[in-house]
């Protein structure tokens, strides 16, 4: 087992199609300097077949980042894995978590809590091929299974196997009858799975995912655990990790709010929009910036109509931003 240091797990943001790509995941950093990033999931075949420096290609700035690799197939997936080792990512995750019909007719995913030994046997190839540590995110189950059994099971295999942490996303995952979205909402969240997973399993890093929104659930779910990834709520909210430095690590967070992550951004976008880049592709994740305060509306207006057009650049973003009040009422009082 490759050591993964503790703290490197204790808050990550969530691997979440179509939102953590390579921008968003530059501007999370610019608000904490300590939490893990992941890559959206991309599938062992298309790494090794795919435009790599498209597909998994990041900025250093992104440190600690891990890659998220779909697939079940044991030896096209330490391939891809040695692959991501040598582009300088920090871990390789195995998706054991994704319900979508995609995953289904591919067999991974979410699919592959009903083949616990073939994830062992992918986690020993990954192993075998890097240095870097490999990690497992997974359900406490799919369908009709028993979240003790299923969950067990998976974990002693890839325990056996040598893992170097595991996440879990405490909520079963429906491959018939509920959407993505729908199984990341409507399945019962089972925090205690976890817990006791933990408990019977206290050498084993473990972190916890799902439906996790606030501070005080963060420090809740560490009494028990390892770690907390949190999805949804950073890219809602992003502003929320601005609290993980502080809270969890006791350093400063890099930046004093998001007017000032804004300006750290803008080197970024300069370098992007020279090669040739789009700004909506980092102004797409910017909309949950600001909640409540006086002109936030209008800086999300002034997003959707002047900063999508192909030329748009550092202008429209700061004429975006003067619509927002600097004035922060609770820091004045």
């Amino acid at each position: 087992m490759t050591a993964l240091v503790p703290e490197l797990l204790r808050f990550s943001v969530a691997p979440m199609m179509d939102w953590t790509d390579r921008h968003c995941r530059v501007i999370h950093r610019l608000m904490s300097r300590r939490a893990r990033l992941y890559t959206e999931m991309v599938t062992a075949q298309a790494v090794i077949r795919g435009d790599r420096p498209r597909l998994i290609g990041f900025d250093a700035v992104e440190h600690p980042v891990a890659l998220q690799l779909g697939g079940n197939d044991p030896a096209l997936l330490a391939q891809a894995a040695r692959i991501g080792a040598d582009f300088g990512y920090d871990e390789i995750n195995l998706n054991c978590g994704c319900p979508s019909d995609r995953v289904q007719g591919g067999a991974f995913g979410a699919c592959l809590m009903r083949e616990p030994a073939l994830v062992g046997d992918c986690v020993a190839a990954m192993k075998a091929a890097v240095a870097i540590p490999v990690t497992v995110k997974c359900r406490i189950g799919v369908d009709d299974q028993d979240p003790e059994a299923a969950l067990d099971a998976l974990t002693q295999a890839v325990t056996a196997a040598g893992v170097d942490a595991l996440i879990v996303h405490a909520r079963k995952a429906w491959l018939q009858g509920l959407s993505p979205k729908e199984n990341r909402e409507i399945p019962p969240l089972d925090y205690d799975r976890a817990y006791r997973l933990k408990a019977a399993h206290p050498a084993l890093p473990i972190a916890i995912n799902g439906g996790i929104r606030s501070p005080d659930e963060w420090a809740g779910h560490l009494v028990h655990l390892d770690g907390v990834m949190v999805g949804r709520e950073t890219y809602q909210n992003p502003e929320i990790l601005l609290r993980v430095d502080p809270l969890l690590f006791g350093e400063e967070a890099p930046v004093a709010d998001a007017f000032a992550m804004l300006e750290a951004l803008e080197p970024h976008l300069a370098r992007h929009l020279e090669a040739g880049g789009r700004l909506h592709a980092f102004t797409r994740h910017l909309v949950g910036l600001f909640p409540g305060r006086p002109g936030a509306r209008q800086f999300r207006r002034h997003l959707a109509e002047h900063c999508v057009a192909a030329g748009a650049g550092l202008t429209d973003l700061r004429a975006a931003i003067a619509h927002v009040s600097r004035y922060d009422a609770e820091r004045a009082a």
